[in-house]
C-alpha cells in the first residue's frame, strides 16, 4: 500500500479514507456523499441535476432560509452542519457568489466536510487568505476555487465538466484550465486510453491544492498509470511539480502542456492567476523546466493523446 504525507498529512488522510471505499480512489468515488452549497440557485440547480444524472451520490444541499424543503427531490438544509448531521455528507461542491464563497468554504470545513470543491470564480484574495489556513487546520482538502471540479469516470462527477467526454481508464489529469481538462480527456480517449481521475485545480491566484499536490495524489494511486499535467503562464506550480516528479524518481510517465505560449509579459491571459511576473513564468520557460525533469511536453492540446500513447508505448 502506497501512502504519503504533506501539508500536515491532510491529503494523506483523504487518500486513506478513499482506500477504504474502493480498491483505490482519488478524492471522489461512487461512495462519496455530496452536498451542494448554493443548491437552489440557477448554477447550483443546473449542475446538481447533471451530477445526479451522472450517478453522483448527491444527498442534499444547503440554502440558508430554505431548510426543510425539497429541491430536485433532495432535502435542503439551512446549514452545512445540519446537512452533515442528517446525511453523513463528506464532500461539498460550492456554487456561492464570490463575496460569500470563502465563508461557505470555512463553514464546510467547520462542519467536518473533508473534500471541498469550490467552483466559484473571483473570490477576493483577502478572503481566500483567511480561508486557506482555516481549512488546513481542520484537515480538509480544497479543490479550487475557479475550477471545473473532480471526476472519477463512471463513479462520481463533482463539478461542471461534461461527463460524457471522460472515458474510464488509467490516465490521471491535473489541470489549471477547465476547457483544457475536457480537451485532454477527449485526446486521451481518441488515443484509445481513458481517465482514472481528472482534477481541475483552479485558476485563481490563491487555490487550495497545487499542481504538485494533485500530481502526488495520482502518483500514489495504483489505478493511475500515467499523468497529464496541464498548466499555464504565471506562478511556479508547474515548475514545483516537475522538480518533485524528478526528485521522486519519475515513477510514472507524465505528459505536460502549457497554455499561453503567445502571452506577452505583464498581460493576464484567462485566469486571474495567469500573468507572467518573472523569467520562469513564461510558457517557454515552464516547458523547458518540464523537459529538464523528464516530462514529455506536447506543443499543442491536439498532441496530448498521441504523446501519452507514445509515452506508454501503445499505438494511438
Amino acid at each position: 500500500m502506497l501512502l504519503f504525507s504533506f501539508e500536515g498529512g491532510v491529503l494523506s488522510s483523504i487518500f486513506v479514507r478513499n482506500i477504504n471505499k474502493r480498491s483505490m480512489s482519488v478524492l471522489v468515488n461512487k461512495n462519496s456523499k455530496v452536498i451542494v452549497q448554493g443548491f437552489t440557485g440557477s448554477e447550483g440547480s443546473f449542475h446538481a441535476q447533471q451530477m445526479i444524472e451522472y450517478g453522483t451520490q448527491v444527498v442534499g444541499g444547503v440554502t440558508p432560509g430554505k431548510g426543510g424543503t425539497l429541491h430536485l427531490e433532495k432535502p435542503v438544509f439551512n446549514s452545512v452542519e445540519e446537512a452533515v448531521q442528517k446525511t453523513g455528507a463528506d464532500t461539498s461542491i460550492i456554487f456561492v457568489p464570490p463575496a460569500f464563497a470563502a465563508d461557505a468554504i470555512m463553514e464546510a470545513a467547520e462542519a467536518g466536510i473533508k473534500v471541498i470543491i469550490a467552483i466559484t470564480e473571483g473570490i477576493p484574495v483577502a478572503d481566500m487568505m483567511r480561508a486557506k489556513p482555516y481549512i488546513k487546520e481542520r484537515g480538509c482538502v480544497l479543490i479550487g476555487p475557479n475550477c471545473p471540479g473532480v471526476i472519477t469516470p463512471g463513479e462520481a462527477k463533482v463539478g461542471i465538466m461534461p461527463g460524457f467526454v471522460f472515458k474510464q481508464g488509467r490516465i490521471g489529469i491535473v489541470s489549471k484550465s477547465g476547457t483544457l481538462t475536457y480537451e485532454a480527456a477527449d485526446q486521451v480517449a481518441k488515443a484509445g486510453l481513458g481517465v482514472s481521475t481528472a482534477i481541475g485545480i483552479g485558476g485563481d491566484p490563491i487555490i487550495g491544492t497545487s499542481t504538485k499536490q494533485a500530481v502526488e495524489l495520482l502518483m500514489n494511486d495504483p489505478e493511475t498509470d500515467a499523468i497529464v499535467m496541464i498548466g499555464e503562464i504565471g506562478g511556479n506550480y508547474e515548475a514545483e511539480a516537475a522538480r518533485w516528479i524528478r526528485e521522486t524518481g519519475n515513477k510514472k510517465p507524465v505528459v505536460g502542456f502549457i497554455a499561453g505560449q503567445t502571452a506577452p509579459p505583464g498581460r493576464r491571459m484567462g485566469h486571474a492567476g495567469a500573468i507572467i511576473g518573472g523569467a520562469d513564468d513564461t510558457a517557454a520557460a515552464k516547458m523547458r523546466i518540464m523537459r529538464e525533469n523528464g516530462i514529455l511536453v506536447a506543443e499543442s492540446p491536439a498532441e496530448i493523446g498521441a504523446t501519452m500513447a507514445k509515452a506508454l508505448g501503445v499505438t494511438a
